[in-house]
C-alpha cells in the first residue's frame, strides 16, 4: 500500500527469504563464509542454528545462489517425512526418478548419481531447512546418507539449518553418531547494536528508495530495543511504521510511528 507513496518498486520488508534483500551483519557474513567453507572443502555435515527470524533460510537461498554449475543442489524444506519419503523428496530435488518404495533401490539411484558426478569433478550438496523438526529416525537417516562416500572423499556434503533446538538436540546420547560427523558448525545471532540503521537502509535500498523514506535516530534506537536485533522482527516494525507513516503522510518515520507500530503487532489498540 505504501509502496507508491514513498517510490518504492517492491515491499522492503518482506519476510521472504529474498537473497537479494540479504544483509551481511558481521554474524551473517561469518555463518555464509563457514557454511561456504564447508562445502567446498568438502567437509560433510555443516550445521547451521539460530533464533526463529535471524535469516537462516534467506542466507541458504544466498549461499544456494552463490554455489555454481560445479554444484548440484537439492533444498528440503519440510522435515515431516517418513524416511522413504525423506530419500524420494532428495531424488526428486536432483530430478532422479523417486518412483518405488523399495529404500535399497532408491539408494542405489542416489549413489549412482553421486559417484557419476564425482567421476566429472562435480560436488552434490543437500540443505535441510527447518531441521529442527526433524524427528530422530530422519536425522539417523540423514546421518546414513553421509556413508555415501569413496575412499578419498565424501559424496554428498550436508547442510542442516534449524532453530536453536537443533543444537540443544544434537548433545543428546543417542545423537552423538551424527553429531561427531558434523565438523562445521555455527549459531547465527542478532545483528549488531550498531547495525540496525544499516540493515534498514540497506533494504530500502534493493527496494529501489531514492532517499524516501528516513528513520529517526530514535525511531531507530526503538527498533532496536524492540526487536532485539532479529531481522523478522526489524522488519515487522519498519513494515507497520512505514504504514503508519503512509496514514500520516509522512516521509520522516519517529519514535511515534514506531510506537505506534509495536503497539499493532502487539495487539494492542492505539
Amino acid at each position: 500500500m505504501y509502496e507508491e507513496f514513498y517510490g518504492l518498486t517492491a515491499p522492503p520488508f518482506s519476510i521472504t527469504p529474498d537473497p537479494r534483500y540479504l544483509f551481511f551483519s558481521q554474524r551473517h557474513r561469518e555463518a555464509f563464509d563457514h557454511m561456504l567453507f564447508g562445502i567446498t572443502q568438502r567437509k560433510g555435515f555443516i550445521q547451521i542454528t539460530g533464533e526463529v527470524g535471524a535469516g537462516k533460510s534467506t542466507l541458504c537461498r544466498a549461499v544456494l545462489e552463490q554455489l555454481g554449475k560445479r554444484y548440484a543442489t537439492a533444498l528440503i524444506l519440510n522435515p515431516v517425512l517418513t524416511g522413504i519419503q525423506l530419500v524420494r523428496a532428495i531424488l526428486h530435488e536432483y530430478g532422479l526418478d523417486e518412483r518405488g518404495n523399495d529404500r535399497v533401490r532408491l539408494m542405489q539411484r542416489l549413489n549412482e548419481f553421486l559417484l557419476e558426478r564425482a567421476r566429472e569433478g562435480k560436488d552434490v550438496v543437500l540443505f535441510v531447512d527447518e531441521a529442527q523438526g526433524l524427528s530422530d529416525e530422519l536425522l539417523e537417516e540423514v546421518r546414513l546418507l553421509s556413508n555415501l562416500e569413496t575412499d578419498d572423499r565424501k559424496l554428498l556434503q550436508i547442510v542442516l539449518i534449524g532453530q536453536t533446538e537443533l543444537r540443544k538436540r544434537l548433545k543428546r546420547p543417542e545423537l552423538r553418531q551424527l553429531r561427531q560427523r558434523i565438523t562445521v558448525r555455527y549459531h547465527l545471532g542478532p545483528i549488531g547494536h550498531d547495525e540496525t540503521e544499516s540493515y534498514i537502509f540497506h533494504r530500502l535500498t534493493v527496494a529501489g528508495s531514492n532517499g524516501r523514506p528516513t528513520f529517526s535516530p530514535a525511531a531507530i534506537r526503538a527498533i532496536r530495543r524492540h526487536s532485539r536485533g532479529v531481522p523478522r522482527l526489524i522488519n515487522a516494525l519498519c513494515d507497520k511504521a512505514l504504514l503508519a507513516g503512509y496514514v500520516e503522510d509522512r516521509d520522516h518515520i519517529t519514535w511515534r510511528q514506531v510506537r505506534r507500530a509495536i503497539r499493532d503487532l502487539e495487539g494492542k489498540s492505539p
